[in-house]
């Protein structure tokens, strides 16, 4: 049981985590944000095409480059691709070599540990000049909620995983408060400067200028994270963000037109993005058992009582309280698309929600979808009476439940 519980945990967090759904860029789009607000970065250009790449390697000269797959994935250089090639990240000697990579990369999917065996595919290669740091460093801006606002968190051991660090030494993490309307002040940055070991005071001014203008993009695009690992010191005394990650919030979207015309959908999972033109909120897991519940809490708890009675969600679905019999239709085209999916389990309290409307959607969709796997649905609350009878008269199989377990239990049950 303890197992059980355990599991059942993991699922509600992973569908919690997922809820978030921060836009994120890629690493080309990354730098181009940060060179718009003055922010040093190596010099850094896009390819779409192997021949792009052989121009752009030109550029470089004898001092040569880098080449980076570009997919929205941590561990791209210790990833592989589904073609053979061993790693997104590699030093380029010469343009044809760039061209080369790049052949290799475009199209393919690129297989990290943060990808899951699916991988992403790579629709784009950027080519970094070659800047090789005497010393890296971390920092990030981001919201802390113990504090109530703005930090930034800094590191003088930087270019490896930041939780590791804090978990080794948590005195090697320097978290500074950000006043949310004035920023950063000079001092401020300065000191942080000086604490890291920036050894010359050009440096120290570098880095205290990027401090303030890695704030002033987070506020002035509504991002929720922006995190550069390497934050490079050169030999010749200049910083120079080395790379960079963004998140952004989509709830300022509507604002933020410029940074979410950069959202790559070919890097989300396609039932994802499908769901969302219907403002569903669905995230895809791994099981054989479809979930349509309406509410995140009871869609989190529908999930848990599934996990415990032995079963695995195939995803997390909340039609939210406003749904239309044509939404709920929708929803079931999302869950049958899956081929892993052998059972449907709707779950639906109507308190906004009217029982009646999922009666009808669902009845709608069994008809119009030739449904053959066993759908299992509880209702309760507004309505209730009337959505039962609709599906006694509807004459299709659909097993109907009142209590939460018996329902769940069935639904695993029959997910065979």
């Amino acid at each position: 049981m303890l197992a059980s519980l355990r599991k059942a945990g993991s699922l509600a967090r992973a569908a919690s985590a997922g809820q978030k759904r921060f836009l994120s860029i890629h690493e080309y789009q990354s730098v181009n944000l940060l060179n718009s607000y003055g922010i040093p970065t190596p010099k850094s250009v896009a390819a779409h095409t192997p021949e792009e790449a052989f121009e752009v390697a030109k550029q470089f000269g004898s001092t040569g480059s880098v080449i980076k797959a570009q997919v929205l994935a941590g561990g791209r250089g210790k990833g592989h691709f589904d073609n053979g090639l061993q790693g997104g990240v590699h030093v380029i000697e010469s343009p044809e070599q760039a061209k080369d990579y790049a052949s290799k990369m475009l199209g393919a999917k690129l297989i990290t540990k943060q990808t899951g065996a699916a991988g992403r595919v790579c629709n784009a290669v950027m080519l970094a000049e070659r800047r090789d740091p005497s010393h890296e460093y971390y920092v990030a801006v981001l919201n802390d909620r113990n504090i109530g606002g703005p930090v930034l968190v800094a590191s003088a051991q930087g270019g490896m995983n930041i939780e590791e660090v804090a978990a080794k030494d948590p005195s090697a993490i320097i978290t500074t408060p950000i006043d949310f309307e004035s920023g950063l002040d000079k001092a401020t940055a300065l000191d942080l400067a000086k604490k890291l070991g920036f050894k010359t005071d050009g440096a120290q001014d570098e880095a205290a200028d990027i401090f303030i203008r890695l704030y002033k993009i987070f506020k002035d695009k509504d991002a929720t994270q922006i995190e550069i690992n390497p934050l490079g010191e050169t030999a010749d005394g200049h910083v120079l963000c080395m790379d960079a990650k963004f998140g952004f919030d989509d709830n300022a979207s509507f604002r933020q037109k410029d940074i979410f015309a950069l959202r790559d959908v070919t890097q989300e999972e396609p039932s994802e993005v499908e769901a969302q033109k219907y403002d569903l909120n669905f995230i895809k897991l791994d099981g054989s058992i479809g979930c349509l519940v309406n509410g995140a809490g009871l869609a989190m708890a529908t999930m848990d009582v599934l996990a415990l009675h032995g079963g695995n969600p195939a995803n997390f679905l909340d039609v939210g309280g406003g749904a239309t019999p044509e939404t709920v239709k929708k929803a079931f085209e999302i869950l049958i698309a899956d081929p892993k999916v052998k059972s449907i389990f709707i779950n639906i309290f109507g308190g906004i929600m009217r029982c009646d409307y999922i009666a009808e959607g669902v009845i709608n969709a069994a008809k119009e979808l030739s449904l053959e796997v066993p759908l299992i649905v509880r209702l309760k609350g507004t309505k209730e009476a009337e959505a039962k009878a609709m599906i006694r008269q509807s004459g299709l199989k659909i097993i109907p439940f009142d209590d939460l377990d018996e329902a769940a239990s069935n639904a695993v049950k029959l997910a065979v």
